[in-house]
């Protein structure tokens, strides 16, 4: 892979400079803003264009109904909690629900994280008062720090090259967790028996039950198990910081394509998804598998025409859809977007984002969602798919491995109170390890009702 600033003008990277850029930083020194893209441009990819092939392929597949998309991870990732034991509480709990959901789907499940890139975040306003005190908004660890000071909210370019760095390192342990044997099947599955032993969970024993069965069923029937011992898990992060996605874009040696080497699947956002803006340019020239997340507010006319301006060729797996509704609309306003993209001709992997349109402040004062909502949104994206004889993709959600208490309900029921007790995230309320996993088992039941319609049909009667 090369880093030439010719090649990659000449393939058009470059274009999205004359567009407007949404949600970027105001940079106080240009200087040391050029040095750090310097320092960028020579490092070696994170990732490659062949692994961000082998995606695009496996998103196609999630697209035709072969696979289900599983993407979860932190809603900003934090430069300090880039771990080792962090990283394999998240990776496990990944793996934990691909278990669960290749049971419910009879499907390979496609493993995606928001982690190793995911440290920008879109801001509604660029400044934040408290007591008085106005500051830069903080904008992810990519650019200043959450505290509160003048000195921790300047924009900091370094940051950039920091960011490449923990990213690197955050990928050499989900690749030594997923290739090394912790990702065995025989091991996920027993962390599973072990959530389903929870008594607080004992209506998850009969499907604990089963996958043993089959586990067991496979290893008497001589099953390969040296072949699961390992795993294939990517990377993926919203495409917002543009000073750091170009700097990482590189031409690709194979094929002479530019692809972002930040991560292998980058997605737009709903702030930065304007047809004519830097995000949407910059993204139509990379030939990584892209996805832009679409709220309450799109239409279907702004479906196709992302579409046709994000993958004119309509390869499949090049392009997903991530809807991010809101329970109380989902049912109403996806109808159409689904429908319309459909009878368009155009091939997208729809996923359910069932975290962002759902968030709200408790009486305690902390931003939260309440789990029964999430669910709601998640089933009411699979009854859409259902009624037009569409394909459920996949679910993209903020969660973490580990046991904090940012979002309300559950099994556990968290309340308002209880938020209190070990609420850490920086920015957005994240699914714990124990509500990503009952999160899992309720969409496998789903997932049980695709491959077999009459279930469905039944429920309903």
């Amino acid at each position: 892979m090369t880093t030439g600033d010719e090649a990659l003008a000449a393939a058009g990277v470059d274009a999205y400079l004359a567009c407007e850029s949404r949600q970027q930083p105001n940079w106080p020194d240009g200087e040391a803003l050029a040095s750090a893209v310097a320092k960028l441009k020579q490092v070696p990819p994170l990732v490659f264009a062949g692994e961000a092939d082998v995606l695009r392929g496996h998103l196609a597949a999630a697209g035709r109904g072969e696979a289900f998309v599983l993407q979860g991870g932190d809603c900003a990732e934090i430069f300090s909690e880039a771990t080792a034991d962090r990283i394999r509480n998240k990776i496990k709990t990944i793996l934990q629900m691909a278990v669960v959901l290749t049971y419910g789907a009879s499907t390979p499940i496609v493993k995606i994280g928001r982690m190793a890139g995911q440290y920008a975040k879109p801001r509604s306003s660029d400044l934040e008062t408290r007591d008085g005190v106005t500051l830069p908004a903080y904008r992810g660890d990519i650019v200043n720090s959450s505290a509160f000071t003048e000195e921790s909210r300047i924009p900091n370019p370094q940051r950039l090259v920091d960011a490449y760095h923990v990213s690197a390192s955050t990928l050499n342990l989900i690749r030594a967790f997923t290739t090394g044997g912790f990702a065995d099947l025989r091991r996920v599955h027993q962390w599973n028996r072990g959530f389903a032993a929870n008594p607080a969970y004992a209506a998850y024993d009969q499907v604990a039950g089963e996958i043993d069965r089959a586990v067991r069923f496979m290893s008497a029937a001589g099953g390969d198990f040296e072949a699961l011992k390992t795993v294939e898990f990517f990377s993926s992060h919203e495409a917002l910081l543009l000073d750091y996605e170009r700097a990482l874009t590189r031409i690709d040696s194979r094929s002479g394509l530019p692809y972002d080497c930040s991560g292998h699947f980058l997605w737009v956002g709903e702030r930065t998804r304007q047809m004519d803006g830097a995000h949407v340019a910059f993204m139509s020239k990379i030939h990584n598998p892209i996805g832009v997340k679409l709220g309450p507010a799109s239409t279907a006319a702004d479906a196709v025409a992302l579409a046709e301006r994000l993958n004119p060729n309509n390869i499949p797996g090049r392009l997903t859809f991530v809807a991010r509704m809101g329970a109380d609309k989902v049912r109403n306003v996806l109808p159409g977007l689904v429908e319309g993209v459909r009878d368009a001709g155009v091939f997208v992997t729809w996923l359910s984002d069932p975290m962002h349109g759902n968030t709200f402040t408790s009486e305690s004062g902390y931003k939260t969602r309440h789990f029964d909502t999430i669910l709601d949104e998640v089933k009411g994206f699979f009854d859409v798919h259902h009624d037009l004889g569409t394909v459920p993709g996949g679910i993209h959600v903020e969660l973490t491995g580990d046991d904090v208490t940012e979002v309300m309900g559950g099994t556990a029921e968290i309340d308002d109170e209880g938020l209190a007790k070990r609420y850490e995230t920086k920015v957005d309320p994240r699914l714990n390890h124990e509500q990503s996993l009952e999160l899992a088992f309720l969409v496998s039941e789903l997932l049980s009702q695709r491959e077999h319609p009459s279930l469905h049909d039944l429920d309903e009667a």
